[in-house]
């Protein structure tokens, strides 16, 4: 692997300030090394990580808003264009809006622009309230009785509008209790067939429930390797639990839950353009931007498309898994590596010529193969700054130390 030159490692910024950032305290004039990145959980709670719409569904690999705030504040002015060319769940993209800052973002994940596009639509709050609680009095009408009014099975879709997309009914069934399987089938016959504006919204709220209602053990709902049929030892609540039977809990929960999302973002939004593309960043067609702030995906460590697969399998979408840069399927040999770095190098080229001279890129890895200072070069971008930061909130079975670089590259 490459190392770092000695112009590399002077750019390296290292905080004197032992108290953690507040983001709403940082200006254009504020100096790197007075950054202090590294929140506690204390410092900076799930709740506040999670704020409004940015948990309408669980994302696995995402940035915290308060990280891209600081950046949108310390090199970006109301009315400049950000872009995110691996938008992924659409922080970036809220947080800019937040800001009054234009945003473009791109993403290949056809699960992810449904969420973006849930996150960030201006709503007509009446109108959202009135859609959801439409379907959810629907679904437990239908689902909720003894002898519910219609016992769907995952055959009889095919009698339904030609245009429903085709689901994978194998899956379903080896991965849902009958029960949940019937409230979330028909929660889905509902928004394909109903008169609804907010489609989007209430796929959101179907795929969270459709995570939450698999047949997998409460502690591992990332990457479930095989359904969870028997009673188990969970260590998320330290006895026995049951794999769950049923969806409509869930529906309801998040229902109520997405309403109060939605109408907390719509007291804050401003009214900055926000565009999305189902696009591959390789081959967009990139607008005149100001800069970037992104997270691409890291090299071997995650399958974006698999993560959502539950969401894939019920709504009958498109996958392009082979489109993925870097996913955990290829592994990080050195194979793998090199083809990563052409990748996303190839990615940040392409932005650099639709990006202002001075322009800056704020990249956010876990750089453990020292490749972005390669990747840097490879995309003719000069590496201004290199910020470190303790990711220390981790909690779970995946908790433990992890370090991330946020690189500030400039355009000569």
């Amino acid at each position: 692997m490459k190392k770092l030159t000695n112009t590399e490692k002077a750019a390296i910024v290292y905080t004197k300030n032992t108290n953690p950032t507040n983001p709403e305290t940082v200006t254009h004039d504020t100096p790197l090394e007075e950054l202090n990145l590294n929140w506690s959980e204390k410092e900076l709670p799930e709740r506040i990580r999670t704020k409004h719409v940015h948990r309408l569904h669980p994302y696995l690999g995402k940035y915290i808003p308060q990280l891209v705030e600081i950046f949108l504040r310390k090199f970006f002015k109301p009315g400049q264009t950000v872009l995110d060319p691996f938008c992924g769940s659409g922080t970036t993209l809220i947080q800019a809006n937040e800001l009054g800052i234009n945003s473009v973002g791109y993403d290949i994940s056809a699960f992810n622009i449904i969420l973006e596009n849930a996150k960030t639509l201006k709503y007509n709050i009446k109108k959202v309230k009135s859609e959801i609680y439409d379907v959810l009095d629907k679904i437990e009408a239908i689902t909720q009785s003894n002898k519910p009014n219609r016992q769907l099975r995952i055959d009889d879709l095919k009698q339904f509008a030609p245009d429903i997309p085709k689901i994978d009914s194998k899956y379903l069934n080896n991965w849902f209790a009958p029960q949940a399987l019937l409230e979330l089938i028909t929660f889905r016959e509902l928004i394909f067939t109903g008169d609804y504006e907010y489609k989007d919204l209430l796929k959101i709220i179907l795929c969270r429930s459709a995570r939450s209602a698999r047949l997998t053990t409460h502690f591992d709902l990332d990457f479930p390797k095989k359904p969870q049929m028997e009673p188990y030892h969970c260590y998320k609540h330290s006895r026995i639990c049951h794999p769950t039977q049923e969806a409509y809990k869930f529906i309801k929960r998040y229902s109520v839950d997405t309403v109060r999302r939605v109408e907390e973002f719509s007291t804050i939004r401003t009214d900055a353009s926000i565009k999305i593309e189902h696009t591959d960043s390789r081959c967009a067609e990139i607008p005149p931007i100001n800069g970037v702030i992104t997270s691409p995906p890291y090299v071997g460590l995650i399958d974006y498309h698999e993560q959502h697969v539950y969401a894939y399998k019920l709504l009958g979408l498109e996958e392009r898994k082979e489109h993925e840069i870097g996913p955990a399927s290829n592994g990080s040999s050195q194979k793998a590596i090199q083809e990563y770095k052409k990748s996303i190098a190839e990615v940040f080229s392409r932005i650099a010529s639709s990006m202002v001279n001075g322009g800056r890129m704020i990249v956010v890895a876990n750089d453990k193969a020292n490749i972005y200072p390669e990747i840097a070069e490879m995309a003719g971008v000069e590496t201004e700054s290199v910020v470190q930061r303790h990711v220390n909130r981790r909690t779970g079975r995946r908790s433990g130390e992890f370090f991330e670089s946020i690189f500030i590259w400039k355009k000569p």
